[in-house]
């Protein structure tokens, strides 16, 4: 079983134009997509429990470039450009579609893609082909329903199950959920499926030590690292 990380100690790396700029390809990267309104910002600092990891704003589009945070060593979330935006010359666009592209197809540390839309205007033309993109790489995906506050309860779980039913279509790894990074929505959820797709980088890291150590390595082992 996973142990669940401590999200508050995620910590600001870098900002890269492409995947040419980024660190080294190694250890586990979680990236997070969506179009520019979809408040992928703020579901990053929601579930981090920090108000300014991510830079909010409310004109699309000013995350242009490729954001890495660290959780812990060798667990890192990535905060890609958003997509969709309106307002930014063609050349702009087509320059961070390439972007976004490489990564999703070339980076090998990345082990899983969160797609975050809004409840109420979901799987629009570019979100689908995001988890495209992601299902050709092999990549399970989390798809996000965010502003699910906006939406009574039983609006929101009415379109919950519609989203799962169409997304059966992609025929890959593909989980649906609600969000709301205002009311907590789906937050545990969140965390729990991030926890599952790092957990096989904190065991390696524990095995490796302990095997350098002459030691045994033992869960109880992966739970003090998590929580530290």
């Amino acid at each position: 079983m996973n142990q669940p990380l401590n999200y508050r100690n995620t910590g600001f790396i870098t900002s890269a134009p492409d995947i040419r700029h980024l660190p080294q390809d190694t250890g586990v990267e979680i990236a997070f997509a969506g179009r520019s309104n979809a408040g992928k910002s703020s579901a990053l600092n929601r579930i981090t429990d920090q108000k300014g990891l991510a830079r909010t704003s409310k004109t699309p589009g000013r995350t242009q470039l490729i954001n890495m945070f660290e959780v812990t060593q060798g667990c890192n979330l990535i905060d890609l450009p958003g997509y969709g935006f309106a307002q930014v010359p063609l050349e702009l666009k087509i320059k961070w579609q390439k972007a976004l592209g490489e990564y999703l197809q070339k980076r090998e540390c990345l082990k899983g893609l969160v797609v975050l839309m809004d409840i109420r205007h979901p799987m629009k033309d570019l979100d689908q082909q995001m988890i495209f993109w992601a299902i050709e790489s092999r990549l399970p995906v989390l798809v996000l329903l965010t502003k699910a506050d906006k939406m009574k309860s039983g609006a929101r779980k009415a379109q919950l199950l519609k989203v799962r039913e169409s997304s059966k279509s992609f025929g890959g790894d593909v989980q649906i959920e609600l969000f709301s990074s205002l009311k907590g929505i789906g937050l545990d959820q969140v965390r729990r499926k991030l926890d599952t797709w790092f957990g096989p980088e904190l065991e390696r890291q524990l095995m490796l030590a302990a095997a350098e150590n002459g030691e045994t390595y033992t869960s109880d082992t992966l739970s003090d690292k998590s929580n530290d």
